[in-house]
C-alpha cells in the first residue's frame, strides 16, 4: 500500500476527470489521478466538438497552446434517404470571432495536451495503471482505491469515477447498475486524411473554418442513430452511431452502417481521393435524464459520460463532462474547506450545484426525448425521411403535370403509407417532450 494519503483521487483522465482534477489542484488540493492509458487519450481517436465558454472557465487562455483544428462556422443538418438528402444549412461570418464558440478537436491530442495542464497545476497523474476497485473501510464509506500496481491499495478523502460510460469499477461497487442496451449507443467513426487545401475547397472554407454535417434517415436502416462529418486541418472524421438494443433486434453491423454511409452520393464526393488511417467505435450515453445514477455517497462522486450526463438531443457532450467535473471538484473543494467529512450528506451539495447548472437543467427539460425517438425510431429514421423526399422531388421536378395532380400524388404518397396519424401523432409528443 502506498502509505501517502491524498485529498482526492481522479479515475479517468478524460474531459470530466481532467477538468475535476484541474480544478481541485488549483485550490491546493492534494490530487491523484490515475489512467489506464499509455497516456491521457491514448485510447481515445474520436473527432469531437470542443464548447469554448466550459473550457475557459478551467483555462482562460487555453487558445494559446491547445491543439484545437478547426472554429466551427457553418453547422449543416441532413435529412438522407437512400440517394438524397434535404435540410437546413446556417452559416455566419459572425464565427469568425476573436474569441470563437465551438472548434473541432481530435481527441487523442486535445486530452494530452489537457492532461499536460492537469500536471502543471501540481496534481500527480499516473498512467497505464487500472483502478480494479475500490477500497472502504468497516462501515463501507470509500476510502481510496486498489490498482493493479504493485504498491496496490492508496488512500483518500474522495474518490472521483470519471471512468466513463462502460467504466466497470462504479457498476462493480454497485454504485450504480451497468447501462441497458437501450441506453447506449455505439458509434464507429474513420479518419479520412486529405490535403488542406483540398478539404478547404470540397466545404468551401478558408484559413481555419470549420464546418459539421450532421444526418439523420434511412442511413440508420430505421434505427435510432445518427451520422456526422467533421472538418479537421488536414483530415474529416466521419462516423455513425446507433443504439445499441437496435443493432441487437435488427443483426445490423455498425461499419455496415458507416460504409453504406460513406457511399451516399452525398457523401462520397467530401471524402474522394482520401487516405483511411484510423478507426475506432466507442459507446455514448444515450438514456437522458431518466437514466443518471445516483451521483454521490459516502467517499465518492461520479461525473461525466459515468453519470450518463451527455445530451443526445442536442448532440452535446463534451461540455457536460467538463462542467460535471468542475462543478464536483468545487463541491469538494467546499467541503474540505468547511474542514467536514465526505460524507454522502456533505457531499450531496454537488448534486445541489449540479441541478443548477445548465446540465440537468437542460437534460430534465427534454427528459422524454431519448424514449420517444428510440420507440418511433421506424417513423423518424426511415418512414418520415422517404416520405418527405418523394415529396421534395415531385415539387421541384418539372414535367408538364399540373401542379394540382402534383399535389394529389403526394398527398396520396403519404395516405396509403399511413403516415397521416402517425406523422401528427409523433409531432404532438415531440412537442410535447420539447416544453
Amino acid at each position: 500500500m502506498i502509505e501517502e494519503k491524498f485529498d482526492a483521487i481522479v479515475v479517468g483522465a478524460g474531459m470530466s476527470g481532467n477538468a475535476a482534477a484541474l480544478t481541485m489542484a488549483k485550490r491546493g488540493m492534494k490530487v491523484l489521478q490515475l489512467e489506464r492509458g499509455e497516456y491521457a487519450g491514448s485510447k481515445n481517436v474520436q473527432g469531437a466538438i470542443l464548447y469554448a465558454d466550459m473550457l475557459e472557465k478551467l483555462i482562460p487562455d487555453f487558445r494559446d497552446d491547445a491543439p484545437l483544428e478547426r472554429h466551427l462556422v457553418e453547422q449543416r443538418f441532413w435529412i438522407m434517404d437512400d440517394r438524397s438528402h434535404f435540410g437546413v444549412h446556417y452559416r455566419s461570418e459572425d464565427f469568425n470571432e476573436e474569441r470563437p464558440n465551438r472548434y473541432t478537436i481530435i481527441r487523442a491530442q486535445f486530452d494530452k495536451w489537457f492532461s499536460s495542464k492537469v500536471r502543471e497545476a501540481g496534481a500527480t497523474v499516473l498512467c497505464e495503471t487500472t483502478v480494479t476497485e475500490l477500497a472502504r473501510d468497516a462501515h463501507g464509506k470509500v476510502i481510496g482505491v486498489r490498482t493493479d500496481r504493485r504498491e496496490g491499495e492508496i488512500h483518500a478523502d474522495v474518490v472521483v469515477l470519471a471512468e466513463g460510460v462502460n467504466g466497470l469499477l462504479g457498476t462493480r461497487a454497485r454504485l450504480r447498475e451497468r447501462p441497458k442496451p437501450d441506453k447506449v449507443a455505439l458509434a464507429v467513426k474513420e479518419m479520412h486524411f486529405l490535403p488542406r487545401e483540398t478539404i478547404e475547397a470540397h466545404f468551401n472554407l478558408k484559413g481555419d473554418e470549420g464546418l459539421v454535417v450532421e444526418a439523420a434517415g434511412t442511413i440508420s436502416r430505421g434505427m435510432t442513430g445518427m451520422g456526422f462529418i467533421y472538418a479537421n486541418k488536414e483530415c474529416i472524421s466521419i462516423g455513425i452511431g446507433c443504439i445499441v438494443a437496435d443493432f441487437q433486434r435488427t443483426g445490423e453491423t455498425p461499419y455496415g452502417l458507416l460504409d453504406r454511409f460513406k457511399r451516399h452520393p452525398s457523401v462520397a464526393p467530401l471524402i474522394e481521393g482520401s487516405e483511411v488511417k484510423e478507426y475506432s467505435a466507442h459507446l455514448i450515453p444515450e438514456g437522458g435524464y431518466k437514466a443518471i445514477p445516483q451521483l454521490y455517497g459516502d467517499g465518492w462522486v461520479v461525473v461525466g459520460d459515468a453519470a450518463q450526463l451527455n445530451n443526445a438531443i442536442h448532440r452535446e457532450g463534451s461540455n457536460l463532462a467538463m462542467t460535471s467535473g468542475r462543478i464536483a471538484a468545487e463541491a469538494i473543494v467546499q467541503v474540505k474547506s468547511h474542514r467536514q467529512p465526505m460524507t454522502a450528506a456533505n457531499l450531496s451539495v454537488y448534486k445541489k450545484m449540479l441541478d443548477d447548472s445548465f446540465v440537468i437543467k437542460d437534460l430534465k427539460k427534454h427528459k422524454d426525448m431519448p424514449m420517444l425517438m428510440h420507440t418511433n425510431s421506424q417513423n423518424f429514421f426511415l418512414t418520415y425521411p422517404q416520405l418527405v423526399s418523394r415529396a421534395m422531388q415531385n415539387y421541384v421536378r418539372v414535367d408538364g403535370t399540373p401542379k394540382a395532380e402534383k399535389e394529389k400524388v403526394t398527398l396520396k404518397s403519404f395516405v396509403n403509407a399511413r403516415s397521416w396519424t402517425g406523422l401528427f401523432g409523433d409531432a404532438f409528443r415531440i412537442a410535447r417532450a420539447w416544453r
